[in-house]
């Protein structure tokens, strides 16, 4: 159960709000839900549940936004999806076998992994461009996409914060296409990942039910903002208050 004040509500309902805006315009909004979350008492277990299930409504205004260029995709979705699927629920169910002592001391490292991954979006889009502009460039094997989704996958389920661009960059590695064909199915997969650990969290007991309801509402109120602040808003220097902020944090919990 929740126990704080009216202002700690308020700060919930502004993370979440922060959060969509952050996710419509840049990414990592996770980053600002998960610690705030903790920072009311909430134990980060319970606080990484809650924040996924908050944010997973999110992602699906992404994905119906580009689902003409994923069904465009039917050569490949109808077996990356499922591998999506089965990671993410592998990474919820490792997520709530680990100990919560043991997942406190993994905090400020995973924190901070999201950090970096945030910070590389800008430069692996950029080599992504390069890339698929050269016919020449070679791909692994087909088959390596299996593994490593699935990877990227559980650490989706997991903590969730910068997967988006390992998978983009897995996809990019293994997969032919485009940019804005490899991204929607980039959104497909974080979709699956993220619907697949919070619909197995809804039966953990671990999530903080008000908190969620608060955040969420605040989430989708903050992604309809970004959709309007889209022209106001560059995605960069917010990007980099992001990853400022997710870095300070991790520092925070270090020296804690």
């Amino acid at each position: 159960m929740l126990a704080v004040d009216g202002w700690g509500l308020v700060a919930i309902g502004i993370a979440g709000i922060l959060a969509g805006l952050i996710n419509a315009l840049a990414g990592g909004g996770t980053l600002v839900t998960f610690p705030t979350l903790v920072a009311l008492g909430i134990p980060p277990i319970a606080a990484n549940v809650t924040s996924t299930v908050a944010l997973c409504p999110g992602y699906l205004g992404a994905t119906l936004a580009q689902w003409k260029e994923i069904r465009a995709q039917q050569h490949y979705w109808p077996w990356v999806l499922p591998i999506a699927v089965f990671g993410g629920l592998v990474g919820a169910l490792l997520l709530l076998q680990t100990d919560e002592k043991v997942f406190s001391s993994l905090v400020p490292w995973l924190i901070l992994l999201a950090s970096i991954l945030l910070a590389l979006q800008n430069p692996l889009r950029n080599w992504l461009k390069q890339r698929l502009q050269n016919p020449a460039h070679a791909h692994l094997p087909v088959w390596w996409v299996v593994p490593l989704v699935c990877l990227g996958a559980i650490y989706g389920g997991y903590f969730g914060a910068g997967l988006s661009v390992i998978i983009l960059a897995v996809l990019a590695l293994v997969l032919e296409g485009t940019l804005t064909e490899l991204n929607a199915l980039k959104q497909a997969v974080a979709f699956c990942v993220n619907v697949a650990a919070a619909v197995f969290f809804l039966f953990s007991g671990e999530v903080v039910w008000l908190a969620a309801g608060i955040m969420a509402i605040g989430a989708l109120i903050g992604g309809m903002l970004g959709g309007k602040l889209a022209g106001f808003i560059n995605p960069n220097h917010l990007r980099t208050l992001v990853v400022t902020l997710g870095i300070t944090i991790a520092l925070v919990y270090w020296f804690k």
